[in-house]
C-alpha cells in the first residue's frame, strides 16, 4: 500500500509524546502515556485529536476538568476505568464519554488491566481555557496551557 498523502496520514507516523508536563509527584503517575497529535499533524486549528495509549498500570492525567474546553474520549481497544464525582465506570472497546466545559465534576482514565489501551482524545482549543484539578491542590490558569504554568489552588507556582 502506498503512503498516504495530506490531507490524509499514518498515525504510525506522527511522533510519540511521552509523559506529561505536570509537576512531580504527578508526573510520574503519566510517565507511560504516549500520545500521537494527530489534529496538530494534520494542521487543525479549531479542536485537537490525540491517539494516547495508556499502559497498565497507566493513569490518563489527573483527575480534572476544563472551563471552557469540552472533551470527548473513544477507546479503541483495551480497557480503561473513568473515574468521576460518581465513581468508577468500565469503559471497553467503542465505548465513549464525553465532559463538556464547566461542569465541576474532574475525569481521568485509569488503565488497570493487563494489556495496552488505546483511545481517542478529542478537545477544543477555544481560547482562555483553565483547568481544575479536583483530587490535589493543582491548577492550570487561564492561558496556563501554551505555558504549563501549574499553580497550586491559592495561586503560587509549583
Amino acid at each position: 500500500m502506498t503512503a498516504p498523502e495530506m490531507p490524509a496520514l499514518d498515525p504510525a507516523t506522527v511522533s510519540v509524546q511521552t509523559g506529561s508536563s505536570y509537576p512531580e509527584p504527578f508526573a510520574a503517575r503519566c510517565a507511560a502515556r504516549a500520545k500521537r497529535a494527530l489534529g496538530d499533524a494534520l494542521g487543525l486549528r479549531n479542536f485537537g485529536v490525540n491517539l494516547v495509549e495508556l499502559p497498565p498500570g497507566t493513569e490518563s492525567s489527573m483527575r480534572h476538568w476544563h472551563d471552557r474546553q469540552d472533551e470527548f474520549v473513544y477507546v479503541l481497544s483495551g480497557e480503561l476505568v473513568l473515574v468521576t464525582d460518581a465513581g468508577e465506570q468500565t469503559l471497553g472497546t467503542g465505548m465513549a464519554a464525553g465532559f463538556p466545559a464547566g461542569v465541576g465534576d474532574g475525569h481521568q482514565l485509569v488503565n488497570r488491566s493487563d494489556a495496552p489501551a488505546v483511545y481517542l482524545e478529542v478537545g477544543d482549543r477555544l481560547p482562555g481555557d483553565g483547568t481544575v484539578y479536583s483530587d490535589i491542590d493543582m491548577v492550570l490558569p487561564h492561558g496556563g496551557a501554551a505555558r504549563h504554568v501549574f499553580r497550586h489552588k491559592d495561586g503560587t507556582p509549583y
